[in-house]
């Protein structure tokens, strides 16, 4: 690295608009990782690309940067393709039990690092720690037996990814540049990168309940984020996908654990096994180029409908300590002592459905945390019962609240009738994926 590099001249040089090279901006996450580059240098380094920008070469440069600013993971010892999913956040969102399974049961690999849930976005441990026994922390190389064995692996990521990602975005947050592009994409795929992997599929929400609330805003996300992954010789696609009303109908860690088994039984919500067929078909082709979409569809239909992507399911609860009787009998997931059931205030078809309002209500009966380390009741939720483009007539049930606290079913009940938005005008279900970009 030049000894020549200098701080305040590399901020200057964003603020007027200047793209900064590969050295420049190595030596600047370095620096800001070990602590030679002070939080408020590279907060105004921050605000200059907030108000610059930066090109791809720039962002790709950054997230490498990035990936390599603390551990990175190599799953060296898996034989084959290794595929890994990621979704930018939403309400309703357990694709990845029902895509891990369906990709393994078509031959593929899934070795995940994933998270935990933080305000009214999910996370996947907490939905599989509603299994009793589940055992979410593995090595790396218990991973690896476990892919070679089953052919899935999910870990809690309790490894140093992207430190500098950390420390940056913890910057963001409290001087108002949380908002810009290229901070976002490398924030997401400096993680991923970290992360050994063959192909990975962004899954892009857009709406009410997402980050990203139109759809140009997506788009333009999505775009960089691919020819980031694909410059650093990932093949990468991203789904842009609907956000304004929940996935599927639980929202709540049990319950959208029992969803997940419906699906994977062939009988889930339609939107919900129709995002999950199409992240696990552009998984399966990217991995396989001489497959089509087509036939990967056809193919993980049939997992589906013969059983085989539900026994990868239970091998993996079992391979990770978890009660495998908890998914072959979901009455036994954890149940809230108490239920109420919201009914319509009117007659008429649902014309709108506040994902992020959802959300909330399940956040408040205690499924979500406020702030990190929160602990969570996996019993608790929201079941809806209509979405949108359903007609019901008035009094008929919206949702029914799952929980275990009397005192905070009201605040709850009204959020969510605060969601629903009923009208006389006759609707057409929504769009679910809009866009693939490669």
């Amino acid at each position: 690295m030049s000894s020549t590099l200098h701080t305040p001249t590399l901020i200057a040089k964003k603020r007027d608009g200047h793209a900064l090279s590969d050295e420049e901006i190595r030596f600047l996450v370095e620096g800001f990782t070990r602590g030679t580059i002070p939080d408020y240098q590279m907060a105004a380094w921050a605000m200059a690309v907030y108000l610059r920008g930066m090109d791809e070469r720039e962002a790709t440069a950054l997230t490498l940067a990035m990936a390599k600013s603390g551990q990175t993971v190599s799953f060296e010892g898996i034989k084959g393709k290794i595929v890994d999913k990621h979704s930018t956040g939403g309400v309703g969102d357990k694709v990845s039990l029902i895509v891990a399974p369906l990709v393994a049961a078509a031959g593929l690999n899934v070795a995940k690092l994933s998270g935990r849930g933080l305000g009214h976005t999910g996370g996947t441990i907490d939905k599989l720690e509603a299994i009793a026994g589940f055992q979410a922390a593995l090595s790396i190389s218990e991973m690896v037996r476990q892919v070679n064995r089953i052919g899935i692996a999910l870990s809690e990521s309790t490894h140093d990814l992207a430190p500098a990602d950390k420390a940056l975005y913890a910057l963001r947050d409290v001087t108002a540049t949380v908002g810009s592009l290229p901070l976002i994409a490398s924030s997401i795929m400096s993680k991923k990168l970290a992360v050994s992997s063959h192909a990975i599929v962004l899954d892009v929400k857009v709406g009410r309940g997402a980050l990203m609330k139109t759809l140009d805003q997506a788009r333009a996300l999505a775009a960089l984020m691919v020819k980031i992954g694909t410059a650093a010789g990932r093949e990468t696609a991203a789904l842009l996908t609907n956000m304004e009303q929940p996935l599927g109908h639980a929202v709540g860690n049990a319950l959208e654990v029992q969803e997940a088994v419906d699906t994977l039984q062939g009988h889930g919500p339609q939107d919900l096994t129709e995002l999950c067929l199409a992240i696990a078909a552009q998984l399966l082709t990217l991995a396989q180029p001489q497959t089509s979409l087509q036939d990967a569809q056809a193919q993980l239909q049939q997992h589906l409908g013969s059983g085989q992507a539900f026994g990868k399911f239970k091998a993996w609860i079992q391979a990770q300590k978890g009660d495998v009787s908890y998914v072959e009998d979901v009455g036994k997931l954890p149940r809230a002592k108490l239920t109420s059931v919201v009914g319509a205030p009117i007659s008429g078809y649902v014309q709108g459905l506040d994902a992020l309002a959802i959300g909330e209500a399940a956040t408040a009966l205690g499924a979500g945390r406020a702030k990190k380390g929160d602990p969570i009741d996996h019993a608790v939720g929201v079941m809806l019962h209509a979405k949108v483009g359903d007609r019901l007539e008035r009094g008929a049930p919206l949702a029914t609240l799952h929980a275990n606290r009397k005192e905070l079913l009201e605040a709850a009940e009204r959020r969510v009738l605060e969601a629903y938005e009923l009208g006389a005008r006759p609707i057409a279900a929504p769009t679910l994926i809009y866009e693939r970009i490669l």
